[in-house]
């Protein structure tokens, strides 16, 4: 058994795909964090400023936030203050400041538990799980996808368009097609590789690069006339990503 898959067993159930919002001004810093959570089965974002924290927060819903308390433009505190107004999503503050005054304040504000830097990042992969023992925070097994104007039902197996009037129409896709989709609109921004999108939509195919590339433009011609056209974008000599707010 490899590093990677021992480690992964020791996660609370149902956390192996948890989203983790990392929210830090310091790159190597949130470079080495992300790494670490990744490695322990968790995807992970990472935003640079407040804004920019409130802003991914509410377009991906993550399961647990690493809010640094000294972010630009607007600080951590008043970030935790916002995202406690309407949900309870788990909260980690980071801080570089070891005096017990932010801790008391991010405490009562609703934080979930405080480190002060530095710290080992392995204590806050544990600290992490911790959290999400106590809350209870688990995602439920993802049945419906939401990105932009699409909505993707996993469990009924069909995707609905809203035209720029608010019209829904559902798209009519082959299973492929939705196979493809539904990876893409998963992880928006993401590019997959033609080799992952064979991997992943048609594993018992031996389909060339240039099949995937036949579903894609049959897809994309069902999003247009749905009135969602450029969704999906190419990336030249590596693959296909789906950026709804392009």
């Amino acid at each position: 058994m490899d590093a990677t898959r021992s480690r992964r067993k020791h996660l609370p159930a149902n956390t192996t795909s948890a989203l983790v919002l990392v929210a830090d001004d310091d790159p190597p810093v949130a470079t080495v964090l992300c790494a670490h959570l990744e490695g322990h089965g968790l995807r992970t974002r990472i935003a640079r400023d407040g804004p920019e924290a409130l802003q991914l927060f509410r377009r991906f819903r993550p399961d647990l936030v690493l809010l640094d308390t000294d972010l630009p433009e607007r600080d951590g505190l008043d970030v935790l203050r916002a995202i406690r107004e309407h949900h309870p999503t788990p909260v980690i503050m980071l801080s570089a400041f070891a005096g017990d005054v932010h801790k008391l304040v991010a405490l009562r504000l609703g934080a979930d538990d405080f480190l002060v830097k530095p710290f080992n990042p392995f204590e806050l992969v544990a600290r992490v799980q911790a959290v999400f023992r106590r809350t209870h925070a688990q995602p439920a097994p993802t049945t419906a996808i939401r990105v932009g104007a699409l909505d993707i039902d996993l469990q009924a197996h069909c995707a609905v368009a809203h035209d720029r009037t608010g019209r829904a129409q559902p798209l009519p896709l082959t299973l492929t097609e939705f196979r493809l989709l539904s990876l893409l609109a998963s992880q928006p921004g993401r590019c997959f590789s033609r080799a992952q999108l064979i991997e992943r939509c048609l594993p018992e195919s031996d389909a060339l690069d240039r099949v995937i590339d036949s579903h894609l433009s049959k897809l994309r011609q069902k999003l247009q006339n749905a009135g969602q056209p450029g969704l999906i974008k190419t990336i030249r000599g590596v693959g296909y990503r789906l950026t709804p707010d392009d």
